[in-house]
């Protein structure tokens, strides 16, 4: 996949230019990327990784690609509470899958977001895993998992093949406003 494959899997996602957004999970920055690119100038994104090395290399991308795009830099587990302001939208990009217990992290992000919050979930589309992608979920799946954890709307944004694990998908949820907080 190329950075053009990363675009047409969250363009539909994105509603607006602009706003305030997370990167979860963001590795090196290749839907990172694709973010910046779609949100245009005067975004802010917060991009979060454990790996430092990854966040570098990510940092000198955006900087040189996209520089009138506002970024900050989180090396930390995003499984663990952020300081982070409220949220437009979160992105988690083939990060969710090396979770078995996804709902205490999606209560977090459901905290992040404001009212009506997007997220942009990105999985391969299999409810089985291997060594290096453990705990997948189809989008039949997510759309249970989303509304089980106070997400609405769910609805597949794109597919794409996948030599790696037969295809990936990208969709979007938004929070339920009225709920506020998510369900375990």
């Amino acid at each position: 996949m190329d950075h053009n494959d990363h675009i047409a899997l969250i363009r539909d996602g994105i509603a607006q230019p602009g706003g305030v957004w997370a990167d979860f999970g963001s590795g090196s920055g290749a839907f990172t990327l694709a973010l910046a690119d779609l949100l245009g100038p005067g975004t802010q994104i917060y991009s979060v990784d454990k790996n430092d090395t990854a966040l570098n290399q990510q940092a000198r991308a955006i900087r040189s690609r996209f520089p009138a795009v506002e970024m900050h830099y989180f090396n930390a587990d995003y499984t663990n509470r952020l300081g982070l302001p409220p949220l437009d939208g979160a992105l988690m990009a083939n990060t969710l899958h090396f979770h078995h217990h996804i709902s205490p992290i999606l209560g977090l992000v459901h905290t992040y977001l404001r009212p009506g919050g997007r997220l942009i979930v990105v999985e391969y589309n299999l409810d089985h895993g291997n060594t290096w992608v453990p705990y997948p979920f189809s989008y039949k799946t997510w759309q249970t998992i989303a509304r089980s954890n106070g997400f609405i709307n769910t609805r597949l944004l794109a597919r794409r093949p996948s030599r790696f694990m037969g295809e990936i998908y990208s969709a979007l949820s938004t929070l339920d406003s009225f709920k506020g907080q998510f369900v375990e």
